[in-house]
């Protein structure tokens, strides 16, 4: 698979971190690379002013996270790494992913149907409502989702999917796993593996240090604008997977 490779989105200071999941690379013979990940505690204006935080308010309905933009700038400098190597596939890892044995078959069989995605998620936070189109391997098919999934900790893009992140990523106005599997706003094939090869690592303490979403959620008065996208925006997600699915069933 010399046409594919990954990418490790680390702080310089989660040492641990990197050294569990370099073993766990090593280990299953996965060509990779590090990104040092944006630190929010040293955000640059520059960086700072790729907030959108009016926009993150009236989507999200609660005050934003410099953490949030660190791990959203993180994930925008891998597409501009990825699109400046030769490499036709890139497999990002957030750090704390747990990687599971039949990954490098899953990522085979993408390679092999290649044609039939731009942006694979790897893990998942919701289900999705995976809806399968084809089978990878004997124990894993590429599916379509019709409902929310968040979570970005594995995912792999092909270099259509990172131009178009590296273009119209910015500014943030949303959590990266809000917006990475937005296939209607960026004119991608979003896909999801069933069942996920890889899964979020939620005994590691997370580097975003955010409290609970009830204690940052707005009084429900000041939400309003947040409930009528979310109904808009599950509205499209559900639209684009049906038009998803027809189109890998019949063409």
């Amino acid at each position: 698979m010399e046409v594919l490779h990954a990418w490790v989105i680390n702080l310089d200071r989660a040492q641990e971190r990197l050294a569990r999941i370099s073993a766990r690379l090593a280990a299953l013979g996965l060509p990779w690379s590090r990104l040092a990940a944006v630190d929010a505690r040293n955000l640059t204006p520059e960086q700072l002013a790729a907030l959108d935080v009016a926009g993150y308010r009236r989507k999200h309905g609660k005050e934003p996270l410099l953490a949030e933009l660190g791990c959203y700038l993180s994930h925008w400098e891998v597409m501009r790494a990825f699109l400046a190597s030769p490499a036709q596939y890139a497999v990002i890892f957030e750090d704390d992913s747990r990687l599971g044995d039949d990954l490098p078959a899953v990522l085979r069989g993408l390679v092999e149907h290649a044609g039939d995605w731009d942006v694979v998620k790897l893990s998942g936070v919701h289900s999705g409502t995976p809806v399968p189109v084809l089978e990878l391997d004997a124990g894993h098919r590429l599916a379509v989702m019709l409902t929310r999934c968040t979570g970005a900790s594995a995912y792999v893009v092909n270099r259509r999917a990172a131009a178009a992140f590296a273009e119209g990523l910015l500014p943030m106005s949303l959590p990266y796993d809000h917006i990475c599997d937005q296939g209607w706003r960026f004119d991608l094939k979003v896909r999801i593996v069933t069942p996920t090869p890889c899964v979020h690592d939620d005994r590691t303490e997370s580097t975003i240090g955010a409290p609970p979403a009830r204690e940052r959620n707005f009084h429900w008065t000041r939400r309003l604008s947040t409930f009528r996208y979310r109904i808009g925006n599950e509205c499209r997600r559900f639209a684009y997977g049906l038009g998803q699915l027809l189109r890998a069933k019949f063409g």
